[in-house]
């Protein structure tokens, strides 16, 4: 099948051509992102393959349609991105990776954690000038302290599982209670009690208009003073403006972000050499208890490799039988709300 892959890096080219030693389709492979200026690659070709930063508004989706493209086979798991529902009256078919790696986000999740509170980027970079000091790098013991997850579920539920090993109080919020998390000690409470009781929160929950901007003045003013704050989920999850109110007034101590808002125009480029144009972004950066990784969390073999594997099945699958198992549906778009109160 005719496929054409967007946002390619030298990685995607590599764990795909690799995964398509056995699947043997026809892949043309596309550095720029899939927006409204770049659409017009994809003519032709039966099949496209996007990832998270790409842009399948109305417009685009349109012009995919009328160009003859009949599947969107998404690299990634989450699919906001994705205007489903015109996608759907095009008569496009959505498949998507569900689980590519739980286990890389939840590792970067609880590297985030550490990283933060034991200082140690700025002990690395200290070390390496000759500064021994140990002022400014004061941390403070995980152990006993209460963790409150956002979304229990693959990544959410791996990220409680190593916190209990480390002997976290661990508290929960999701529409569904996982029995296994209650079993081992996780406690399912309201979101306002998540907020006030946690001394670090991590979100696992996808983006909906449920949840964009679930961290905004009103929830950041119910959640303890110097609480540590983790996101690997979405960007558009957290009201960066307001965060950085938080972090100047000290009720926000610690903020780790592997996500951001307005990512599309920052993530996976190398802007060394160039003046970031973000002006909300750049301001994060100046905070000495922030750390932004780029959307790392998902960047490991396994992932890259699972990530390939599946999306080329959906697309064989497709080929053969006109659908494949990990479909993004409307009916699956209803399951996914989860309400913040």
């Amino acid at each position: 099948m005719k496929l054409a892959v967007f946002s390619t890096k030298q990685y995607t080219k590599y764990f795909m051509d690799e995964a398509n030693k056995h699947y043997k389709h026809s892949i043309t492979y596309f550095e720029p992102r899939l927006t409204e200026e770049t659409v017009g690659l994809a003519a032709g070709f039966e099949a496209i393959c996007p990832f998270v930063n790409d842009k399948l508004n109305g417009q685009v989706l349109d012009k995919l349609a009328d160009n003859g493209t009949r599947l969107i086979a998404l690299r990634s798991a989450g699919f906001n991105n994705v205007d489903v529902e015109r996608a759907i009256d095009r008569g496009m078919t959505i498949a998507r990776v569900p689980a590519y790696s739980p286990n890389s986000v939840a590792e970067h999740t609880i590297a985030l954690i550490m990283t933060l509170n034991r200082k140690v980027c700025r002990a690395f970079t200290r070390v390496r000038e000759g500064n021994f000091a140990l002022d400014g790098l004061l941390g403070f013991d995980v152990f006993t302290k209460t963790v409150g997850i956002v979304g229990t579920g693959k990544i959410g539920a791996l990220v409680a599982k190593i916190l209990l090993g480390f002997g976290c109080e661990v508290i929960a919020h999701d529409m569904n209670i996982n029995q296994e998390l209650a079993d081992m000690g996780v406690q399912y409470e309201s979101m306002d009690d998540l907020f006030a009781r946690s001394d670090i929160i991590t979100l696992h929950c996808p983006l909906t208009r449920n949840t964009y901007h679930m961290i905004n003045p009103d929830t950041l003013a119910r959640m303890k003073d110097g609480v540590m704050l983790i996101n690997t989920s979405r960007g558009a999850l957290i009201d960066t403006s307001a965060v950085i109110e938080s972090l100047k007034s000290g009720k926000l101590g610690y903020l780790g972000l592997d996500v951001y808002e307005e990512e599309e125009n920052l993530f996976f480029e190398d802007l060394s050499n160039q003046v970031i144009q973000d002006d909300v972004f750049a301001r994060l950066l100046w905070f000495p208890n922030v750390i932004v990784t780029g959307h790392l969390a998902f960047f490991t073999i396994n992932a890259l490799r699972n990530i390939s594997e599946t999306t080329l099945e959906n697309v064989s699958c497709y080929e053969r039988r006109g659908t494949c198992a990990n479909l993004v549906t409307m009916d699956l778009i209803r399951k996914q709300p989860m309400p913040v109160g």
